[in-house]
C-alpha cells in the first residue's frame, strides 16, 4: 500500500512537471508571437515617421493633391509607367528632377529609382536581415559586398538607426503585401 502511494505521488509529480513544461512552452510561443508583433508594429511606426512611402510608394492624384496609392504600397518606381522625358533645357548639376510621384530622380549622379520594399522576390523577399542592415548602414546596393552604392536621393542617415530599429523595419516590411515589380537599374549620367 505504501509503495502504491509512493508510485501515485511520483506519477502526480511527473504529470505536474510535464504539464508545467508544456504550459511554459505554450507561454514562450505566445510571448514569441507577441514580441514579433511588437517588433513589426514598431517597424510600421518607423516606416511611417521616416517617410519611406514618400519615395517608395507611387502616388495618385486627388482633389487634395498627390496621395500614396495604397494598392502599390512600397513597390518602388512603377516600371509600367516609365520615366517621363527629361527637358533638354534643364541643366543637371545645379538642378535635380523628380518624377511627379517622387519614385525616380535624375541628377548629376544619373537616374535612380526607388526600390521595391515589398516581400516579393522582385523586392526584398529574398533578402536577409544582414543584407537589409548593410544596405541601410553601408549604402550597399541590395546589401551585397562589392556592389555599387545605393544612389541619391536615398538618405544615408538611416544608417544611424539602432539594430533593433532596423530589425523592426525589416520585420514589418516582411508583413506587407508582396508586389511583383522589377525596378529599373540605376543609369549613370550620360556625358
Amino acid at each position: 500500500m505504501k509503495l502504491e502511494l509512493h508510485l501515485v505521488i511520483v506519477l502526480l509529480v511527473v504529470t505536474f512537471i510535464a504539464c508545467n513544461e508544456k504550459k511554459a512552452a505554450e507561454i514562450k510561443k505566445v510571448e514569441g508571437i507577441a514580441l514579433k508583433q511588437d517588433l513589426a508594429n514598431h517597424g510600421k511606426y518607423l516606416v511611417a515617421i521616416l517617410g519611406c512611402a514618400d519615395c517608395h510608394t507611387p502616388k495618385r492624384m486627388t482633389e487634395q493633391g498627390p496621395v500614396n496609392d495604397m494598392d502599390r504600397y512600397l513597390m518602388g518606381f512603377d516600371t509600367s509607367e516609365g520615366l517621363p522625358p527629361i527637358p533638354e533645357n534643364v541643366p543637371l548639376g545645379p538642378w535635380v528632377l523628380f518624377k511627379g510621384d517622387l519614385t525616380a530622380a535624375v541628377g548629376p549622379w544619373g537616374s535612380s529609382y526607388a526600390a521595391n520594399l515589398t516581400p516579393h522576390e522582385t523586392g526584398i523577399g529574398t533578402w536577409s536581415l544582414e543584407q537589409f542592415t548593410k544596405s541601410l548602414r553601408e549604402g550597399k546596393f541590395k546589401g551585397l559586398d562589392n556592389t555599387r552604392p545605393v544612389m541619391p536621393p536615398m538618405p544615408r542617415h538611416y544608417g544611424y538607426l539602432t539594430d533593433r530599429d532596423i530589425e523592426a523595419i525589416f520585420s514589418y516590411l516582411k508583413t506587407i503585401t508582396p508586389i511583383d515589380n522589377v525596378v529599373p537599374a540605376y543609369q549613370p549620367p550620360s556625358n
